[in-house]
């Protein structure tokens, strides 16, 4: 099995959130849970986010990233989790940050 395709302690968001809640950041974490088409991440894929909106992971890049770093500050504030949607035409994919008509579902949940 090549070991190099794991995260090391200093790139996986798991653990750089675990990390965030240690030194007593609220913290949220966005996770890919289904793709239609092309999507530039896979299903598992997280993003974690703390009250600030700092961040760290990638769920997606481009807008459809900023948009959900701004779901997860709300959701760090509420408590409550949310479900997001995002996709586009081929024609506008690039310009929002998904590959060719993609689509994705983005799970937004507060941690701690």
């Amino acid at each position: 099995m090549d070991e190099s395709i794991y995260l090391d302690e200093a790139r996986d968001p798991l653990i750089i959130a675990e990390s965030w809640m240690k030194d007593g950041k609220d913290v949220a974490i966005a996770t890919v849970v289904e793709t239609w088409g092309s999507a530039p991440r896979p299903v598992g894929s997280h993003l974690v986010i703390d009250a600030e909106g700092n961040f760290h992971g990638s769920v997606s890049g481009g807008c459809v990233e900023g948009a959900v770093v701004t779901e997860a500050v709300d959701v760090i504030g509420s408590g409550k989790a949310r479900m997001l949607e995002f996709g586009v035409a081929d024609d506008t994919a690039w310009q929002v940050g998904l590959s060719c008509g993609g689509r994705i579902k983005v799970y937004v949940e507060r941690l701690g």
